[in-house]
């Protein structure tokens, strides 16, 4: 067998995951297998790679920004991909965040659009790849904020760690982005007010891109109350229907089956702070809102239910 899966950058989560679903089959494969991961964004990129047939599997995240492929909605309004389908969910409990200094005195939506302030925000790069920076430029533009027409700056860039880095610096004073278990957001956590993003924005989002809402719990950040934001959550491993139902079988087996895997290697952090949150069921990796392959919903169907 020859398969292409395609992660992220390379060292973070979504190719972790990738290697240990080729680790796993090719151990239970032919003796001329050869399984290859190509770097990619973990994005919408991926969604267009296993789309357009570049590769065989991708991982992307967060799950629910792929339903807009299917019907040929929001970013993917030019170029459908009706065919999609699903292998698993690795779970990530995530949430997108919002938050300005305190120094600001700014604790909702609506003090901001009061107060107007130049803030200097960072976030990823909204170009329509990047779902950090895309659902940010929504929430924002939604909520009636307009940094830089109020004399504010964007400082925008691909990975959660570089942003962080910028709130963490003094470079910036607000932030939109996810990634919430890190540990660099409790460093910045007790110098920002977090913003409830309002319920008419989630509830837009919801209906143009179905787009989840979620709770981030209170004191999840320091002295931080609970507030509602977008939902961010889980790691999605994408194919096409036209995979082989026996290839499709496996990767859910292997998903289900060889967990201990994947999930020894980020027990020393509390399931809480976890980027995977374990351990992981697998039932409930067989829950998705795009369509199971058959060869995958086989897999799930099998399991004995509580």
């Amino acid at each position: 067998m020859t398969l292409h899966l395609r992660g992220d950058w390379g060292t973070a989560n979504l190719h972790r995951v990738c290697g240990w679903i080729s680790q796993e089959l090719t151990d239970r494969c032919g003796p001329h297998t050869r399984i290859a991961v190509w770097n990619g964004r973990g994005f919408s990129d991926a969604v267009r790679a296993v789309g357009r047939g570049e590769v065989h599997v991708a991982m992307t995240t967060p799950v629910a920004f792929t339903t807009a492929a299917l019907d040929s909605r929001g970013v993917f309004g030019s170029e459908g991909f009706p065919d999609l389908r699903a292998l698993g969910v690795v779970p990530q409990r995530d949430r997108l965040v919002i938050g300005v200094h305190k120094s600001w005195g700014i604790t909702s939506f609506a003090e901001l659009r009061e107060k107007k302030p130049p803030l200097k925000l960072a976030t990823s790069v909204n170009d329509g790849v990047n779902y950090v920076g895309l659902a940010a430029h929504e929430i924002l533009t939604r909520s009636g904020v307009d940094i830089r027409g109020w004399g504010g700056r964007l400082l925008e860039d691909e990975r959660p760690f570089e942003t962080l880095d910028h709130v963490k610096a003094g470079r910036a004073d607000a932030v939109a982005h996810e990634a919430y278990m890190l540990p660099a957001w409790q460093d910045i956590g007790r110098d920002l007010h977090m913003l409830e993003v309002e319920q008419d924005v989630l509830d837009g989002l919801w209906d143009d891109y179905s787009w989840p809402a979620a709770t981030v719990d209170e004191g999840h950040f320091p002295a931080s109350r609970g507030f509602r934001t977008l939902d961010f959550s889980d790691f999605l491993v994408l194919t096409r229907a036209d995979l082989a139902d026996d290839i499709a079988y496996a990767i859910a087996w292997v998903l289900g089956e060889t967990r201990h895997i994947i999930e020894n290697q980020y027990r020393h952090l509390a399931p809480e702070r976890s980027p995977i949150t374990y351990p992981l069921d697998p039932a409930t990796m067989g829950v998705t809102p795009v369509p199971l392959h058959p060869g995958a919903a086989r897999y799930y169907q099998a399991l004995p239910r509580a």
